[in-house]
């Protein structure tokens, strides 16, 4: 019986140790709503062409059984286009699979007041890619969420010359040619 306990005992320790000091899975309750985007960053260098110039606010509600529905809308081509990505609930705290299980989403509280990273890892293309998105629940940028935003980025191992901070927009207008 000692050495059971002994065992699970370690076991957390370990599982402990290896998450981020400083962030900590988000509960469902605290990220459902809108929020704005305020800085990204991925470990592939896009072109400036193919960098987002505007964002705009995403939506994020609850489904049933724990799962989260994210609507991101966005610009292409002068046009803009919704895109709905359900985040289906797994067993480990703050982590979702999307994308038939092709990306896994972590979102995360930061230390900052209403501040969140969703954090992405998974196939683009038949390539790994790993991207952050730092969102607020208003557009103001926080200096103090943005300096935390770096250290995480920084921890996981993302570039910090590849952090863009677009331009928020309230909503899209397509642009006229």
């Amino acid at each position: 019986m000692k050495v059971l306990f002994l065992t699970i005992t370690l076991g957390l320790i370990t599982a402990l140790q290896a998450q981020d000091p400083l962030f900590f899975p988000s509960e469902n309750e605290n990220i459902i709503g809108t929020w704005y985007v305020k800085a990204v960053v991925a470990d592939k260098d896009l072109p400036k062409e193919k960098r987002p110039k505007k964002v705009f606010p995403l939506t994020v509600t609850a489904l049933d059984g724990g799962d989260l529905e994210a609507m991101v809308t966005f610009m292409k081509g002068g046009q803009c286009h919704e895109k709905r990505v359900v985040m289906h609930q797994t067993e480990e705290p703050g982590r979702y699979s999307a994308h038939g299980g092709k990306r896994h989403v972590y979102i995360l509280d930061l230390p900052v007041k209403d501040h969140h990273i969703f954090y992405c890892e998974g196939q683009l293309g038949g390539k790994a890619i790993r991207m952050a998105k730092l969102v607020g629940i208003n557009p103001d940028m926080s200096l103090e969420a943005l300096e935390e935003f770096k250290k995480f980025t920084e921890r996981k191992g993302l570039p910090q010359d590849n952090i863009i901070m677009p331009v928020q927009t309230e909503s899209c207008i397509p642009e006229s040619d």
